[in-house]
């Protein structure tokens, strides 16, 4: 399982598990369009087992050409989230889930023995139930979530003891990536209290559920290593503990530390409140994420103050919304 294939590599996620696959010997190979910049992956781009190929995954021929030879591949490449999808749904439709298809029909044909699916978690849509487990029944709410669970359901019925599918189903991920993203939660709240000096938490008692970005790529990496026996045709849920959208306000207002830091609570519509449960993972794989809410505020705020975000509040590529409508794909 030494040659892997990372559709989206140069995204939030990718920018920080390519260079983890590097450090532990793989061939990495990446496929992305780069619209949030092609220095993305600066601090390996000279490495020898790295190539960079800048192109469309609804290019089958694309596919058909850098797919044979490939062990594994992790299949991040999406239009992310409810909002950025609804500003185009047909472009957002064409990659997410028609481009997918083709791309689990070659891996198969072409012999790749791992197909490893970052779902979400959001595909269970509204429960309620306290804790949110993977044999529940899935309603989503929106067409993002919808074609992730359509995805799961096509790749899981091509899985066969040659073809090895993992479909993962993350929080809302939190950190720190060379590829950064001020449009999640945790991180929109660490932006706001080091550069407005004022949190706005919309509700407060809605929970969302997170997972910390050096985690979430530590496990993608651990993916390629399982026992086939493990994690063939599994689906888990992997997040970390659930807070209230109030409690994480606290948490940021607390690694900040500053003395005229606010936080605002105003009301809001939006009552959306998700609990999922990781303890499948834990008991199944021993996966349990080592890094809390807290370390991804302190890594931005880190970040923050070494220059490594300049202009956070207005420089678009840090919002994906932004950086479509900029690049007329709404």
């Amino acid at each position: 399982m030494k040659r892997v294939l990372v559709t989206g590599g140069a995204g939030y996620v990718g920018a920080v598990l390519v260079p983890k696959l590097l450090e532990a010997g793989y061939q990495v190979k990446v496929i992305d369009l780069y619209i949030y910049g092609q220095n993305v992956l600066e601090a390996v781009k000279n490495n020898p087992r790295l190539r960079e190929i800048k192109g469309d995954i609804r290019d089958q021929e694309l596919l058909k050409k850098e797919i044979p030879g490939t062990d594994a591949i992790i299949h991040l490449a999406c239009i992310s989230n409810d909002p950025s999808y609804e500003l185009n749904p047909a472009l957002a439709k064409s990659i997410n889930y028609d481009a997918f298809l083709p791309l689990v029909s070659i891996a198969k044909q072409n012999k790749v023995k791992r197909f490893i699916f970052a779902s979400s978690s959001s595909v269970y849509g509204v429960k309620s139930e306290p804790e949110v487990t993977e044999e529940l029944s899935l309603e989503p709410l929106t067409d993002y979530s919808k074609y992730k669970a359509l995805c799961e359901e096509f790749v899981l019925k091509e899985r066969s003891d040659d073809f090895t599918v993992l479909v993962l189903r993350p929080a809302t991920v939190c950190g720190y990536s060379p590829r950064l993203r001020l449009d999640l939660t945790v991180n929109i709240l660490t932006n706001h209290a080091i550069n407005k000096g004022k949190i706005t938490v919309f509700g407060g008692e809605q929970k969302r559920p997170n997972i910390h970005i050096e985690d979430i790529a530590e496990l993608y990496v651990r993916a390629l290593a399982y026992s086939k026996e493990k994690i063939a045709g599994k689906i888990f849920n992997v997040g970390y503990q659930n807070y209230k959208l109030k409690d994480i306000a606290g948490m940021v207002k607390k690694v900040i530390k500053r003395n005229d830091l606010t936080v605002e609570i105003t009301e809001s519509d939006d009552k959306r409140s998700y609990c999922i449960s990781s303890e499948k993972i834990k008991r199944e794989l021993g996966f349990v994420p080592r890094h809390t809410v807290e370390d991804a505020v302190e890594d931005l705020k880190r970040a923050f103050e070494g220059g490594r975000v300049p202009n956070a509040l207005n420089d678009i590529r840090y919002y994906n919304i932004k950086t479509m409508q900029a690049m007329n794909l709404s």
